[in-house]
């Protein structure tokens, strides 16, 4: 299927191709930084199609003035979730974090009403400008208001972003213009917090060796297809992604044909003053 400048994101590819997105085995630090409790305001920045909201949910909805709600900028994401109402949740969105707006119809008292911001897996993606989420965070969280997220940091998916590159450049195309990740140091996030006004309580790297369900074309296919490489057509993307793929076999793919990556998570928590 071709592109055509359409939101080509699909919420069940990317549960089976990345399902470790939210496994509990990953999903459980990021988690406990957080500290829930009965009764908080939560908001989820970049919620995907709602798993660890719904987390969320089941401890701050055990007080009746608990709410959890989800932001994402996919559509068919916030679509996703605002299925699960069944469940709990009551509340999603779609925006950019970068710049977070709320619908005209919340009708709001004030933005600044959250104890807490969660984000897993999400503030990698804003490359464009890191420095507007944490604005974002700032409007939403009350004085002294938590937040907590793990995203990728540096060294994420190394060698498989590096082949990326090389293939891109073997094409004619500029890599680093193309390239969609911001995965920054721990000092360089860091930085950023306390400049923006946040008290870091904690922050650091964490590797992992991430098997995955499917090959390593999967993989790109999800990440890769309609971020980077959106506005190529169908062959060329192919084409590219199966080089990558060949590159990466020697390090990413064990005797047994299974394909793995290797994973730099950067997870930390911190306080608005």
């Amino acid at each position: 299927m071709t592109n055509n400048g359409k939101d080509t994101w699909s919420a069940d590819t990317y549960n089976r191709n990345a399902p470790f997105v939210y496994s509990a085995a990953y999903t459980t630090p990021v988690l406990s930084l957080l500290e829930a409790k009965p009764g908080e305001r939560v908001i989820d920045f970049g919620c995907g199609s709602g798993e660890l909201t719904l987390q969320i949910n089941e401890v701050v909805s055990q007080r009746e003035d608990g709410v959890v709600v989800g932001v994402d900028a996919r559509l068919t994401d916030v679509s996703q979730v605002q299925k699960t109402r069944s469940n709990g949740l009551r509340n999603a969105f779609v925006s950019d974090i970068q710049d977070l707006i709320f619908p005209v119809d919340w009708n709001l008292s004030s933005q600044k009403c959250f104890d807490a911001v969660f984000s897993n897996a999400t503030l990698h993606w804003c490359k464009k400008n890191p420095n507007g989420v944490l604005e974002s965070v700032k409007k939403v969280l009350k004085p002294g208001g938590r937040f907590a997220a793990e995203m990728g940091g540096f060294l994420n998916c190394v060698g498989v972003r590096s082949a990326l590159h090389e293939v891109l450049r073997k094409h004619d195309y500029n890599p680093t213009e193309l390239d969609p990740w911001y995965f920054p140091t721990v000092e360089e996030y860091r930085d950023l917090l306390e400049a923006a006004g946040f008290i870091v309580r904690e922050i650091g790297l964490h590797p992992r060796i991430t098997p995955l369900p499917g090959s390593l074309y999967d993989w790109l296919i999800t990440f890769c297809r309609y971020s980077c490489l959106k506005a190529l057509s169908d062959q060329e993307a192919e084409t590219i992604m199966r080089e990558v793929e060949k590159i990466c076999e020697v390090d990413c793919r064990n005797e047994q044909g299974k394909w793995s990556i290797m994973y730099v998570r950067l997870r930390f928590a911190a306080v608005l003053k």
